[in-house]
């Protein structure tokens, strides 16, 4: 019988988020890249792979890769290929090289990929990742949408002062394609960015457009149906039910079990472990477990 992770809270673990590397194509503006910064300390891929065999062991059932831009790893699709069976993986990209990958992602097992992408506007674009990639990024959502890595959705991070006024684009561009899914992003406090400002208010605005809300296990997160166009908010500050319907666990590139997004003091080191030494650092990484806002 699967091993089910809970924590003290009674809450389950069943989804895995690993980054891939630190490293990136882009030099956006509010980038912390979770402390990570140091590329020469990922994890290769058999410890990755071992990493994957124990989180299904423990009724893991989808893993995310992330990173940094996980696209730059050479050894990307084994990786992928290695994903046990019965558990789905997705993947995060900022899609500048996702046109020319997207088939061989899907070939290898990836199921979809999220998208990041804060501007539809060249100057912006620029001056939030620091070049106009911005015709790649399209050309890579375009790509996935017939490779089938679907849903699309696009991850927008809403910095005040500089792209917020894009909302309404953003939903004109998902709108009437079921395979596209708008998500709004609180930004995070990691660094000295000024552009941070609470979704509350948004929020309430896509309520009161919304033909249908719908509420998803993840995070407890509302989904808004807005004239033919799905559009999520991710708020993880201050926000309890963020925490309360918290299922995630996730891997550092450079090899370490982190148990909360929001803090960075309760690591558990698992480079080059394996078999039940690992499972049992996967236990100790769980009971670390506990909301960052209650």
């Amino acid at each position: 019988m699967t091993e089910t992770l809970r924590d003290s809270y009674g809450r389950p673990v069943t989804n895995l988020r690993i980054s891939l590397t630190s490293r990136c194509n882009l030099s956006c503006i509010y980038c912390h890249a979770e402390g990570e910064k140091n590329p020469d300390a990922e994890m290769n891929a058999r410890e990755i792979i071992n990493v994957m065999n124990v989180a299904a062991q423990f009724g893991i059932r989808s893993i995310k890769f992330t990173g940094g831009e996980p696209l730059l790893r050479p050894d990307l699709l084994e990786i992928i290929r290695a994903v046990p069976a019965d558990v789905e993986s997705s993947l995060t990209t900022n899609g500048i090289l996702l046109a020319d990958m997207a088939g061989d992602l899907k070939n290898a097992g990836l199921r979809r990929v999220n998208v990041s992408l804060d501007s539809l506007n060249h100057d912006t674009y620029k001056k939030i990742t620091g070049s106009d990639r911005l015709n790649e990024v399209l050309a890579g959502i375009d790509a996935a949408l017939r490779a089938g890595l679907t849903p699309v959705k696009i991850n927008m991070v809403v910095l005040y002062g500089i792209n917020d006024s894009e909302v309404d684009d953003f939903i004109r561009y998902v709108r009437g394609n079921r395979n596209l899914v708008l998500q709004l992003i609180e930004l995070m406090h990691f660094n000295d960015c000024d552009y941070h400002g609470d979704l509350a208010g948004v929020e309430a605005v896509l309520a009161s457009r919304a033909s249908q809300v719908l509420t998803r296990r993840m995070h407890h997160r509302k989904k808004y149906c807005i004239d033919g166009a799905e559009v999520e908010v991710v708020r993880p500050l201050h926000n309890t039910e963020f925490c309360a319907y918290c299922n995630r666990l996730r891997v550092t590139s450079d090899g370490k079990l982190k148990p909360c997004l929001l803090r960075a003091d309760n690591h558990v080191l698992i480079r080059g472990k394996k078999g039940v030494e690992l499972e049992a650092l996967f236990r100790r990484a769980v009971e670390k477990r506990e909301p960052f806002f209650r």
